[in-house]
């Protein structure tokens, strides 16, 4: 009699196993079901990206922007600051781009809202001089971001994430990106856009550096300028080396999907941590505007 009751309760146990291994499988799966919510980056901004979204002329975020005057800064030009008018997402990476040799900043002034439509704080600034070399440009691109984090307007400054920068340029202004992103190793991405620079080697950049080149550039050829300095830079940095299929030294200066396609993913991906847009950069893009495509996918 005194061993009835262990045996009704292992018996009862016994009846109970399936029951409880159907729970724990329910929860399992909850859980299961939860994780990429939870999983999600902390600077993921707007919706899941598609292919029609970075093609289209604007991204999700409706934009403003405001000029900034040479007088009212110090180490650059000024220049123009776009930026999104949503404040509910959090704060924003922000990028700085330069113009080329003898360009001004209207000649890239596609780019601005383009990139701050996909939640970006740009600003395309003007140089000290339309001759300045790439040395100086570069130093003038990290004194806007310099002056975006520290001295820019409050409704540009507090949507600013000070710790995701990023630059960018056309010609000299994208040899000036690489100077930049040399000598600033905290910057999350660079993208020069056909750069010329003297110096071929960038050995130093640690930058996650995406560059762009024309096909047909005489000004500054690939085989002496983009294809040198991609090769240079560690492939530990993260890289990739886009070239534009007949384009010439001058595509960045009218709209150009397939490079603005390519550079937001880039800047999405390193500067926003948000690896949603891997799949437009690994595996390789293919298509027509595309002449040649290389990359450390980052993803591998």
């Amino acid at each position: 009699m005194q061993l009835s009751t262990p045996q009704r309760g292992a018996r009862t146990l016994t009846k109970l196993a399936p029951k409880l291994a159907l729970t724990l499988t329910l929860i399992g799966g909850a859980l299961a079901i939860a994780s990429p919510a939870q999983a999600a980056g902390p600077y993921e901004r707007g919706p899941a990206p598609t292919n029609a979204a970075l093609e289209a002329s604007r991204g999700p975020f409706a934009t403003t922007q405001q000029t900034v005057s040479s007088l009212s800064v110090s180490g650059f030009g000024g220049g123009v600051i776009y930026y999104p008018t949503d404040t509910s997402q959090g704060t924003f990476g922000a990028i700085a781009i330069s113009p080329g040799y003898t360009a001004r900043w209207s000649s890239l002034s596609w780019l601005g809202p383009r990139i701050a439509s996909h939640g970006f704080v740009v600003i395309g600034i003007e140089t000290n001089s339309v001759y300045d070399q790439p040395a100086s440009r570069g130093r003038q691109l990290l004194a806007a971001l310099d002056y975006l984090v520290e001295d820019s307007a409050t409704a540009v400054r507090s949507r600013i994430d000070a710790s995701r920068l990023s630059v960018a340029g056309h010609s000299m202004g994208g040899g000036g990106t690489l100077e930049a992103a040399n000598d600033r190793p905290s910057l999350q991405a660079a993208v020069p856009l056909a750069p010329w620079n003297l110096t071929k080697s960038w050995s130093g950049i640690r930058v996650p550096t995406m560059i762009i080149g024309g096909e047909s550039d005489t000004v500054a050829p690939v085989s002496s300028h983009s294809e040198p300095f991609y090769t240079s830079i560690p492939s530990s940095a993260e890289k990739a080396y886009l070239e534009l299929n007949g384009a010439s030294h001058f595509f960045p200066q009218t709209t150009n999907t397939t490079m603005a396609k390519s550079m937001v993913a880039w800047l999405k991906r390193f500067v926003d941590d948000d690896t949603r847009y891997e799949q437009f950069l690994c595996p390789p893009p293919s298509g027509s505007a595309i002449e040649e495509y290389r990359n450390t996918c980052p993803s591998a």
